[in-house]
């Protein structure tokens, strides 16, 4: 290789290294300024347990609404072509581009209790705002645009013909869709839900404007480390490393399951 030619790797290699710098660089700065013993003190602090045990909780509970409704949604929006499917599409990748802020504002407008649907809630005696069931609404309208676009890609991919043979078999739509269609875009819905259950796990503004941040009812991990980034910033960094820790295990736990799909599809 001569040098004329050589520039354009090396240029690729040092975009590559900067980007690699620049993105991990804060990351390991967090585990850098805390030690094991910090980790396990913010833990014990007053609120902390409580604050990561209505984070686990509450993004479970998102990511079962956006696992039951999201995938079927998404298998219709890949599978059918029909007028304003584009529109609908925009529609439901319009929150992944809304300030948390803004997002937070319009969970209002819509259910809170001056919302056009809340007074519809409050006359069936459904509360959302400032409750904890509002920091799931909140989670899931914030997380649930990554997993739908990413399960409409998955299911688009799937070859359509393993469908048809399904159907020329004798099996439903809804058993093709349960027994073919879901297994074969499985490392894509997973890759989906691992970005939704991140960004679920660590929401903040639409959380905060929402549901507010009271301990043990509304306040998850984001709004107890915001809580003590004034008072004790030690705290607030180690809290960050245990949320840093679980979503890292989140995102591997993705990888290992697309890749064992991987493996179990070249094996047949």
């Amino acid at each position: 290789m001569t040098v004329r030619s050589a520039w354009f790797p090396a240029l690729l290699a040092a975009a590559l290294a900067a980007t690699i710098a620049f993105l991990t660089l804060p990351v390991v700065a967090i585990f850098v300024d805390s030690s094991p013993r910090d980790l396990i003190d913010s833990l014990g602090e007053p609120g902390a347990l409580d604050a990561l045990w209505l984070s686990l909780r509450t993004t479970a509970a998102a990511m079962a609404v956006i696992l039951l409704v999201g995938t079927p949604a998404a298998y219709l929006l890949a599978t059918r072509s029909f007028r304003g499917r584009a529109v609908l599409i925009t529609l439901i990748e319009l929150p992944l581009v809304l300030p948390p802020a803004v997002a937070g504002i319009a969970l209002l407008a819509a259910v809170g209790p001056s919302g056009i649907a809340g007074g519809s809630l409050e006359a069936l005696g459904i509360e959302l705002s400032l409750t904890t069931a509002g920091v799931v609404v909140a989670l899931t309208f914030v997380a649930s645009p990554f997993y739908v676009r990413q399960g409409i890609a998955a299911f688009a991919a799937v070859d359509p013909t393993l469908r048809d043979a399904s159907r020329t078999l004798g099996a439903s739509e809804a058993r093709g869709f349960a027994r073919v269609m879901i297994p074969a875009a499985m490392p894509g819905l997973a890759a989906g839900g691992a970005l939704a259950l991140g960004r679920a796990l660590g929401e903040f503004g639409a959380t905060l404007m929402f549901a507010g941040s009271f301990q043990g009812v509304t306040q998850t991990v984001p709004l107890a480390i915001y809580d003590r980034f004034a008072t004790d910033f030690d705290a607030a960094l180690a809290l960050s490393a245990v949320l840093v820790a679980v979503a890292a295990g989140i995102l591997l736990a993705a990888k290992l399951v697309a890749g064992s799909e991987a493996l179990g599809r070249a094996a047949r």
